[in-house]
């Protein structure tokens, strides 16, 4: 855990019935995962997993954002672990593509990296209008995470996944529900309790029924998706630290558009 932040500063947990909502709770970082927010996700979801007074778990985000993605002032100054245990994004991720209950997201704002290719791995993604999810991999001078090579295709299709990663570009409320990003397009002051009401009509069902058809649906991507992600790995571990993802750190940090056109050969294999 990030010395800085406990878990209950990072994350709200409230069960409503056989509902447990998860609310992302560091709004002045637009709910930003750093390594903090990363264990307590983790964790809150293999607690649910194993409670059997849970059928359903929604996560949600606190503020204007749902999650602006990595914290990149933790990347700058990594987190420091001495308890010999495993931290960060490779456990939560792991976490969320195999949570065997029912998962749904209620959206409440912008969306930017896992703040997105976390709702492919939710079972129902509601979502309020005026919100928007972006996928900044390129534009970065890295590539695709969390499993979303293969999960964006399955979900939205090739050419809308393609479009969506090449450009970097905005997806509207409106647009995810229209591609089967998203399900439901709500009014922001409407969003929760639209989202708790559709997650209680579920936990109202027997949890063995629900684990067991959750496993099934998963049963047909699992495998594909932890493949996809170690190719994903190789293939950002490349590209990370070289020219282009240099470039683009520059520019931000610059408050300029970066300019990919002059790099050498090789940051383009």
């Amino acid at each position: 855990m990030n010395a800085g932040e406990t878990a209950d500063e990072v994350l709200r947990i409230e069960d409503v019935g056989r509902v447990r909502l998860l609310t992302l709770d560091r709004p002045d970082a637009l709910n930003a995962f750093n390594d903090a927010l990363y264990d307590a996700v983790c964790a809150a979801l293999n607690g649910a997993a194993e409670d059997p007074d849970v059928a359903t778990v929604v996560i949600t985000g606190n503020g204007r954002a749902f999650s602006a993605g990595q914290d990149l002032g933790e990347m700058a100054r990594p987190a420091r672990h001495d308890d010999g245990t495993r931290h960060g994004f490779p456990p939560f991720i792991e976490a969320a593509e195999a949570f065997p209950k029912p998962l749904i997201a209620a959206v409440n704002g912008i969306g930017v990296g896992i703040g997105l290719t976390l709702l492919p791995h939710c079972d129902l993604v509601l979502i309020a209008r005026g919100a928007r999810v972006r996928a900044p991999f390129v534009s970065l001078g890295v590539t695709a995470e969390a499993g979303s090579s293969a999960l964006l295709p399955q979900r939205i299709g090739w050419q809308n996944a393609a479009h969506l990663l090449y450009t970097a570009s905005w997806l509207e409320a409106e647009r995810a529900v229209e591609v089967g990003l998203a399900w439901r397009v709500c009014e922001p002051e409407q969003l929760l309790d639209e989202t708790m009401s559709v997650a209680q009509e579920i936990a109202a069902m027997p949890v063995d029924s629900l684990i067991a058809t959750k496993t099934l649906l998963l049963d047909a991507r699992l495998d594909a998706v932890r493949e996809a992600r170690k190719r994903e790995n190789t293939r950002f571990g490349r590209l990370v630290g070289g020219p282009a993802n240099r470039e683009a750190l520059a520019a931000f940090r610059e408050k300029r558009k970066p300019d990919f056109t002059r790099l050498p050969p090789s940051s383009r294999s």
